[in-house]
């Protein structure tokens, strides 16, 4: 029984922007790490667990995990053997629009509770649209089995996004904290001068931040790099330039992360 991994990363033109991935993991590890897009997978085989908003949750065959933009996750085999899957990364305007034209009218945006979806007829939809935009021979077809699968998803299971109940002081913190990390990606930054932007401590800085985020800021800034070197991978910008241009120290420094929240080598993923 082989145990090497299998992972094949492409894009599609009938989905403009959105990334699709079918891969087999026997040992893969994914850090914590977030998308800005919506993650929505097909478990084909074995079972996945991952973290996901203060929970641990076991994603075996036939379910269906969709996990939110901007929220932090792991993933890692939940038993021997590992787990095979299909996964689309899904463009929030996408989606959005798909949302706005089931309902006649703008939406707000769709919402997915954390439990994961067990539901045949969606896994059955999912799987056939991804293997149509794979070999699209059928451009019509494929593109009606995406619409198909993407409208029963949100149909079915999209919600809207509980009101969030922190007070305004500490949004505005976090974000102000944000603003700094991203300011200048290769600035050597130490934590007490992130935390005199906002006026913490150290120690209440970090907190807040893991707090709102789910991610320690030095964690949080390199998943930011990562989500950048994306964009320019996908322009063509060779791999050690991607590298410099997102603030990581080297290649190999930038491609260890970025095997670490994407399972392949940037070189493998472009």
């Amino acid at each position: 029984m082989t145990t090497a991994d299998s992972v094949r990363y492409w894009r599609s033109p009938i989905l403009p922007d959105a990334d699709l991935l079918s891969a087999t993991y026997h040992r893969q590890r994914f850090a914590a790490h977030w998308h800005d897009t919506y993650t929505v997978s097909v478990i084909e085989a074995g079972a996945q667990r991952y973290d996901y908003r203060g929970s641990r949750h076991v994603a075996d065959a036939g379910c269906v995990p969709v996990l939110n933009p901007g929220e932090v996750h792991t993933g890692s085999p939940a038993m021997d053997g590992g787990w095979q899957y299909r996964v689309f990364y899904l463009p929030i305007n996408f989606v959005q629009q798909v949302m706005n034209d089931l309902c006649d009218r703008p939406c707000d945006l769709p919402w997915f509770r954390d439990d994961i979806l067990r539901d045949p007829d969606l896994t059955r939809k999912m799987l056939r649209a991804h293997h149509a935009l794979q070999q699209p021979d059928d451009a019509l077809g494929a593109e009606h089995a995406l619409l198909d699968a993407v409208s029963t998803l949100l149909i079915r299971h999209a919600g809207q996004r509980p009101p969030v109940a922190h007070l305004l002081r500490d949004a505005v913190r976090v974000e102000t904290l944000k603003a700094r990390l991203m300011s200048d990606l290769a600035e050597p930054l130490t934590l007490s001068e992130l935390a005199g932007e906002v006026g913490l401590s150290t120690f209440h800085a970090a907190r807040l931040f893991s707090r709102e985020t789910g991610l320690a800021p030095h964690a949080w800034r390199n998943q930011y790099r990562l989500n950048l070197a994306l964009h320019l991978l996908r322009d063509g910008v060779p791999a050690t330039d991607v590298a410099s241009a997102s603030g990581f120290a080297d290649l190999s420094h930038f491609t260890r992360h970025f095997k670490k929240s994407f399972g392949v080598t940037p070189g493998r993923w472009r």
